[in-house]
């Protein structure tokens, strides 16, 4: 969710078991003496392997957190240096905390038993959440005082001043409130409410939920919720257009607060966001579409999106007729190694592999989510987060992913790796239970 911009295959007749296991490994990117290995040890090899990148990759979150000393509230810079330690050349990216992948960081986080490195996270969210006129998609990384975390900056050698994003660099969404940013961030609080049962982090989700039904709720087309607010060079506007994938967000967010006996009506609030999810739905084809058109209603046929189609996947209710969206995925999104954001096919998007791993796994396709997570554990950088791809970038809708390390992809890692759907509540038996019920 967090790219930046310098910010689909065939199956055939055949039943040979040598030809196609040669054929799977050469198209994953395993070797094809993998492919051959006895499957009890090929599944020992993915037990280890998965372990041990749900070990490196909350190490790698856990050690970012505590490299800043004391207890203070902080965020952390979504990328880092080629090198693995400290930041981007990139100016805008040279110190930029997105709200996303903190977020995720916070649920990643838990899943790991970090908890207060986890909170210290939560509790600058939190912050900004409250303290600032609306939750920004994007800060300034770092410790947290003064109340709310820093607007994103960085000092311009060649110009000897300092620049900040909102104000001076045209190319910037930082400044922008998006309803699925706000929507993670809400989520990440109610996974730390549920942790700590401490209400100060649900009364923060509800604040958030009730700023989304306040300036996105929208009744054009088949209603649902806008994309939020945009804001360049500090002129902040409504956003006209509908994302599926912000509400899909915006549908776990408001069960959740539901189920949680939060003041509001939520299960209206799910239901608004649910019928639009439903009216993406394109039962010829089988997968969803990306959103709407800046009309509100009309549909964007085109680029296809990775995240929306496993996204929905993760709702506990979500019908059976949705896990078409899968074969949609592994025709139009599949490249060597795993998948890509657009269906441009042109490299390995690191987070959105991550996501397809986990949704392999809440499925019950356990061989998939191995073979996935393995391709994973080669993706670590020399810092221990993953790459946001092994190419030199990939084309995200209206943006690229960079061969950076990021933060957002090693807190998907993270939750594939210990198969946690950040949209429930640990341990939850909900999914379970939908899932018997369909």
């Amino acid at each position: 969710m967090t790219a930046f911009a310098a910010p689909r295959s065939s199956r055939t007749g055949y039943r040979r078991p040598g030809l196609i296991a040669l054929c799977l490994a050469l198209f994953a990117g395993i070797p094809a003496t993998w492919a051959a290995t006895p499957p009890a040890e090929r599944a020992g090899a993915t037990s280890r392997a998965t372990k041990t990148l749900a070990d490196t990759t909350c190490r790698a979150i856990a050690t970012r957190v505590d490299a800043v000393p004391g207890n203070a509230p902080l965020l952390l810079r979504s990328y880092d240096s080629l090198d693995g330690h400290g930041a981007p050349g990139l100016p805008p990216l040279h110190s930029a905390a997105f709200t996303y992948d903190n977020a995720l960081a916070v649920i990643a986080l838990l899943a790991c038993g970090k908890q207060a490195q986890a909170e210290r996270i939560a509790e600058a969210l939190r912050l900004a959440a409250t303290n600032d006129s609306r939750l920004r998609d994007a800060y300034r990384a770092g410790a947290v005082g003064n109340g709310k975390p820093l607007p994103n900056g960085w000092w311009d050698a060649r110009q000897k001043r300092w620049i900040d994003a909102a104000r001076d660099y045209s190319g910037a969404y930082q400044d922008g409130s998006s309803c699925g940013n706000l929507a993670w961030a809400a989520l990440a609080f109610l996974t730390m409410h549920d942790a700590t049962g401490d209400v100060r982090w649900r009364d923060a989700a509800v604040r958030l939920a009730d700023w989304v039904v306040q300036h996105a709720t929208d009744a054009r087309g088949a209603g649902g919720f806008s994309g939020g607010i945009e804001s360049y060079l500090l002129v902040p506007q409504k956003a006209p257009w509908k994302s599926t994938e912000h509400n899909i967000d915006l549908v776990a967010l408001f069960d959740w607060l539901q189920r949680s006996a939060a003041p509001g009506d939520w299960a209206a609030q799910a239901r608004r966001a649910r019928r639009f999810v439903d009216a993406q739905w394109d039962t010829e084809s089988g997968h969803f579409w990306m959103g709407t058109t800046a009309d509100g209603a009309t549909p964007l046929h085109a680029p296809s999106a990775l995240d929306v189609q496993l996204w929905a996947l993760l709702l506990p209710d979500a019908p059976g007729e949705w896990r078409r969206a899968l074969a949609w995925v592994e025709r139009t999104h599949a490249t060597r190694g795993g998948f890509d954001f657009t269906g441009t096919r042109d490299g390995l998007w690191t987070e959105g592999t991550a996501q397809a791993a986990l949704v392999y796994r809440q499925q019950g396709r356990d061989a998939e989510a191995d073979r996935l997570l393995s391709i994973l554990a080669r993706q670590v950088s020399p810092g221990g987060l993953l790459w946001a791809t092994p190419q030199e970038r990939v084309a995200a809708p209206y943006s690229y992913y960079h061969h950076q390390p990021h933060l957002g992809a090693t807190a998907w890692a993270v939750l594939a790796a210990l198969d946690r759907n950040p949209y429930l509540p640990a341990g939850s038996t909900v999914a379970r239970q939908a899932a018997d019920s369909r």
